[in-house]
């Protein structure tokens, strides 16, 4: 990878945080040999003091340096004092709670624990072409569910695929996926308008009645839509620093009780049908 550098032509600075000496002593290294200027400090004392006196372009701060919850500190610093610079969390896998905190203090991106050196560095570039910071603007579940329709499809295919009562059905991808995409916009318009809407149980009498000609069991039916419920919760957790927190769970309300209703409707039809 070329060497990242400043308008002037200066190696991009980095103000790397992170109390545990293994890692001070092994990844600034690998950064200044990549290129980078890099400024290795162990406490939230000795970042925030960096951070008054010497401009930065990047920042990688372990999420608990000496306290847990500690990089948002250090974040939130570099936030208010240098708005362009790019911020990154060094962390494990973000937990619920340190991905809503990280929507308060707009973090760029986690950087996941052990660090890949070639994909740190392809975020600093990518994150380093971004236009200078605006404030988050969040979404509501229902812009994320159209957004991500693709990714929830993909995603739900390969649950039912891998789900032990499901996988025995002779189906192609099409036919096990087929009604996920009128479903996931009429959840968005339920989201939208708080109501069901009527296409919804059409669509879901409909969709038992097929279920039904493709040999499924009622227990299968069940399958299918936990499939989807999977899916459609990992793809909001994978997206959370970009959802509108303060409608989080009324949004996610919503949306297990479409699905309730979507499943409700499609056992009646599919039951009607066996009968």
């Amino acid at each position: 990878m070329a060497q990242m550098s400043t308008q002037s032509g200066a190696p991009l600075r980095i103000l790397f945080v992170d109390d545990e000496e293994a890692i001070r002593l092994t990844l600034p290294p690998i950064l200044v040999a990549e290129g980078f200027s890099v400024v290795a400090v162990a406490t939230v004392p000795e970042a925030l003091a960096k951070i008054a006196s010497e401009p930065f372009d990047v920042l990688i701060a372990d999420l608990n340096v000496g306290q847990a919850g500690d990089g948002f500190t250090v974040v939130s610093a570099m936030r208010r004092t240098q708005p362009n610079c790019v911020n990154l969390i060094l962390t494990g896998y973000p937990a619920f709670e340190s991905a809503l905190e990280a929507i308060r203090q707009q973090v760029d991106e986690y950087i996941v624990k052990p660090t890949d050196i070639a994909k740190l560095l392809q975020s600093i570039e990518k994150l380093r072409q971004r236009k200078p910071h605006q404030p988050l603007i969040p979404k509501r579940i229902a812009c994320i569910l159209r957004e991500h329709v693709d990714e929830i499809i993909a995603l739900a295919s390969e649950k039912m695929k891998a789900n032990e009562d499901l996988k025995i059905l002779r189906l192609s991808d099409s036919e096990r996926v087929d009604h996920l995409p009128r479903l996931i916009e009429q959840m968005a318009k339920a989201l939208e308008s708080h109501e069901v809407p009527v296409e919804l149980v059409s669509g879901a009498a409909e969709h038992g009645g097929l279920r039904r000609k493709q040999k499924y069991t009622a227990p299968q039916l069940v399958e299918d839509t936990r499939a989807l419920d999977e899916a459609i919760y990992q793809t909001v957790q994978k997206n959370l620093l970009s959802v509108d927190v303060s409608h989080l769970i009324a949004d996610l309300g919503v949306v297990n009780s479409t699905l309730e209703v979507h499943l409700k409707e499609s056992l009646k039809a599919f039951t009607s049908k066996a009968a």
